[in-house]
């Protein structure tokens, strides 16, 4: 279930699960999550981590330094984030 009117937001159900990952890791931890994070999260393989990556910063709701591990930076408002599931 999720916290925001879901025919609002610009991401789907899973997006929106990565998207509220990497805000909610950012806050416990102090710095964003590495790929391998989201592999124990969503128990996915580095293929499926990397295309989501891609696609997020595509539709430009995240941000990532070339480079740079553990550079993701959300770029919506937080409000828009669904609950982590």
């Amino acid at each position: 279930m999720s916290n925001v009117d879901e025919e609002k937001v610009p991401f789907t159900v899973k997006q929106g699960q990565y998207l509220a990952f990497i805000h909610l890791y950012t806050k416990l931890n102090g710095m964003p999550p590495a790929h391998t994070d989201f592999q124990k999260h969503f128990q996915v393989t580095p293929p499926t981590v990397n295309q989501m990556i891609k696609t997020l910063e595509q539709k430009r709701l995240i941000q990532k330094e070339p480079g740079v591990s553990r550079s993701l930076k959300l770029l919506l408002p937080v409000h828009l984030l669904p609950e982590l599931q």
